[in-house]
């Protein structure tokens, strides 16, 4: 027995209110359009439904830990097609389990917890690198523009934080790889942004700087200073490639100012 869903979390959730409804257990979760397993009987499609998909979540609000309910929202950032299977059954166990005993969350014996866990993990580590390696310049117009490519959908976990950081200056964060970014004005909340045409931003999505004619003045300076700082720190004799792949992992270098 096969679901097959729209690769949303309300078909996630929904496809969890079809199981219950049915009385059956999938053996599997498939996005539409993926590969059938090769002995599959029967397959059912789950049509997204929003009001089942919040009744689902509203008992999972009943019956799990904010912890909890944060780790399976920062797991599905992760965009990882390996996720539908053990969220699917770690949301379906959570239902089967008795409401008097004790929620599976801290079960990690249980393989559907565990990689649903260490997904969320991997996705919390991206989003603190990338709070690391975020490198922004300054336009003429005094906005701050950031681009990042993260393997994670991570933008939406670190935008207060930006927020909080310059709270009083214009800055803009995009994540060329999904197309879309937050504005914030300076005041106020930031604002999720997408381009019509992205051909005719004014920045390059390949290596994120700012094309001349918009690029601040003083900004050249700051960049040709930062690059002399990050030089004049490095001792020669302590260069360590290994450990510096391993901290500063090369997938980020083309948007640092320092290793362009």
């Amino acid at each position: 027995m096969v679901y097959t869903f729209d690769g949303t979390m309300d078909g996630l959730l929904t496809a969890v209110f079809d199981a219950f409804e049915r009385h059956e257990q999938p053996e599997a979760l498939l996005t539409t359009g993926d590969a059938l397993p090769l002995f599959c009987e029967r397959m059912h499609e789950v049509v997204t439904d929003e009001t089942r998909a919040q009744r689902v979540w509203t008992g999972l609000e009943k019956r799990l830990s904010r912890e909890a309910l944060r780790l399976i929202t920062v797991s599905w950032l992760s965009e990882m097609q390996e996720l539908n299977n053990p969220l699917f059954m770690y949301i379906f166990k959570t239902f089967q389990q008795p409401a008097e005993k004790p929620s599976i969350e801290r079960n990690f014996a249980d393989p559907d917890v565990l990689s649903v866990t260490n997904i969320a993990r991997k996705v919390l580590h991206e989003q603190l690198r990338m709070k690391q390696f975020v490198r922004f310049q300054k336009a003429k117009d005094g906005t701050y523009l950031a681009v990042v490519s993260p393997d994670h959908n991570v933008l939406p976990l670190i935008i207060d934080h930006f927020a909080d950081r310059f709270r009083d200056q214009p800055w803009m964060i995009y994540d060329a790889h999904r197309h879309y970014g937050y504005y914030y004005e300076g005041s106020g909340h930031p604002v999720r942004i997408t381009f019509e045409n992205e051909s005719e931003v004014p920045f390059s999505l390949s290596d994120g700087k700012l094309n001349d004619d918009v690029l601040s003045n003083d900004d050249h300076l700051f960049q040709d200073l930062w690059r002399t700082y990050f030089k004049a720190i490095c001792i020669r004799e302590r260069i360590n490639p290994r450990k510096q792949l391993s901290d500063m992992p090369r997938r980020y270098w083309k948007y640092m100012t320092e290793k362009q």
